[in-house]
């Protein structure tokens, strides 16, 4: 079984700036959607969630701030309680302490308001929430930007212990190649709105075919970075 989103595009203001594109996953892929700032890969990544969707896979998406996803005025247990709402599932105490072990927020305070957490705790609140549901695809949008390298790199690893060995596909979308080219094993790469490279991670960064892909390699400085 694999999971396809045909036909995906976007205009805004009269302009395509997302052209006609085909997304297939397969069960437990790790794929890495990259390109420079302005490509569409943020485009893309809500018109695949929208795709699959609409095609019955279950989808999470993760944003690139807790902001996007947390509202300051309420308890961190209301939003918990709203996400189980949202997807028609009845609290699980158990559901809850496992999430959060695994991600290891189990010491927060649920009575508190977001801005009582971390902002490294509040993104893996996000991610637990968008695990509640045990979807088939997770869709992560700069999922670690607005952390510091070493707490990004503490909860990429958090992640990928939760998601091994089940069957959630995942794709991360980033402009920082060294995040993706340590944590998936296919990469797509995006140009004006278009797919313009699709290849096993290894091989994209032995031998970038495109433009765009050879920009991204160019630097090699990311190497360094933890995450």
């Amino acid at each position: 079984m694999t999971f396809t989103a045909n036909g995906l595009s976007a205009v805004r203001s009269g302009r395509t700036i997302l052209h006609p594109t085909d997304v297939t996953l397969k069960p437990g892929e790790r794929v890495g959607l990259v390109g420079a700032s302005g490509s569409g890969k943020s485009t893309l990544g809500h018109a695949l969630v929208d795709g699959l969707r609409g095609a019955g896979t279950a989808v999470a998406h993760v944003p690139q701030s807790p902001d996007e996803a947390l509202d300051p005025l309420r308890s961190m247990a209301y939003h918990w309680r709203e996400a189980e709402i949202a997807l028609g599932l009845a609290p699980d105490a158990s559901r809850r302490t496992h999430l959060f072990e695994a991600l290891q927020i189990g010491h927060g305070d649920m009575r508190k308001r977001p801005w009582g957490w971390s902002r490294g705790m509040q993104q893996r609140f996000v991610i637990a929430m968008a695990l509640i549901g045990t979807p088939g695809v997770l869709v992560m949008d700069e999922p670690t930007s607005a952390l510091d390298p070493v707490v990004a790199a503490g909860t990429m690893d958090l992640l990928e212990d939760y998601l091994a060995g089940r069957q959630t596909a995942l794709v991360l979308i980033t402009h920082d190649l060294g995040l993706a080219a340590r944590r998936v094993s296919r990469l797509m790469v995006m140009d004006a709105g278009r797919i313009v490279e699709d290849a096993p991670t290894t091989r994209f960064l032995a031998a970038p075919a495109t433009r765009a892909a050879k920009a991204l390699c160019a630097h090699r400085n990311w190497l360094q970075l933890p995450c």
